[in-house]
């Protein structure tokens, strides 16, 4: 039983994150994602930071305490000397005052040295963990540029996407419906096509009516009353019937034979 809950329990949780993935502006994503990228390099920056301060201060720590040791080893080289004069001159009491202060300088000196190592020691640590926090910086901040970089390539790829999903939607609409109210492109297209042929197919029958016939009868009968016209006119202008359809027959010569000069003029 729980574990069958665990399995829904995990199908949820996936499927709420498909229907957000779906969903999602990827523009936005992607600048929660650069946004988390920042942030963890500030992050870096600051830690890196911490670990320098800290070699810092081991320097100065180590360079405090060279210095320290320096004085103590003159002031025990003095107390020595000290004591050895004393020593010359027979001053036993002041001779053993100075050779009391010289031990008293050695075990600190002693003291000094030790501590000098181990800030030596530590100096070098923080000195290895401060140059592999800076690297670890650059190495950071070149990933960061790549992914900035990265951002840009995206967005416009992004873009272009967007641009090509209207291209396709706009051609979409060419060919498939898309509303009761809007006829598509092939609609139109075929609603003319049917107009047409309709058209055509009347004006064929139109030819085959008898109305038809009786038009071509009707202008048969003008054309002969015409030619009966035309030869009446040829006979008052003396013109003989044989010459006629000679010259019907080339009537696009007569034109060009009037406009050419006579031998006489």
């Amino acid at each position: 039983m729980w574990k069958a809950i665990k399995r829904w329990w995990a199908y949820l949780g996936a499927k709420v994150n498909s229907v957000f993935n779906e969903k999602a502006d990827p523009k936005v994503q992607l600048e929660q994602a650069i946004t988390e990228a920042q942030e963890q390099h500030r992050r870096l920056k600051e830690q890196a930071a911490n670990v320098i301060a800290n070699q810092k201060q081991n320097e100065m720590r180590l360079d405090a305490t060279l210095a320290e040791l320096e004085k103590l080893n003159r002031n025990a080289q003095q107390a020595v000397l000290m004591a050895d004069e004393a020593a010359k001159r027979g001053d036993a009491a002041k001779a053993a005052e100075y050779t009391s202060a010289a031990e008293a300088f050695a075990n600190q000196l002693i003291s000094k040295e030790k501590e000098v190592e181990n800030l030596k020691a530590m100096s070098l640590q923080a000195t290895q963990a401060a140059e592999q926090a800076k690297n670890a910086v650059q190495q950071n901040s070149r990933v960061l540029q790549q992914k900035l970089a990265e951002k840009q390539k995206l967005l416009g790829q992004l873009d272009q996407a967007k641009m090509q999903e209207q291209m396709n939607k706009a051609m979409a609409t060419l060919s498939e419906q898309v509303g009761e109210d809007v006829p598509t492109l092939d609609e139109v297209r075929e609603k003319i096509e049917t107009r047409y042929a309709k058209a055509k197919g009347m004006a064929e029958l139109q030819d085959m009516s008898v109305e038809s016939k009786m038009l071509e009868v009707e202008q048969a009968s003008i054309n002969v009353e015409a030619q009966a016209r035309l030869s009446e006119i040829r006979s008052k202008l003396g013109i003989d019937e044989a010459e006629a359809p000679a010259a019907e027959a080339a009537p696009a010569e007569a034109p060009a034979t009037a406009q050419e000069p006579s031998p006489g003029s």
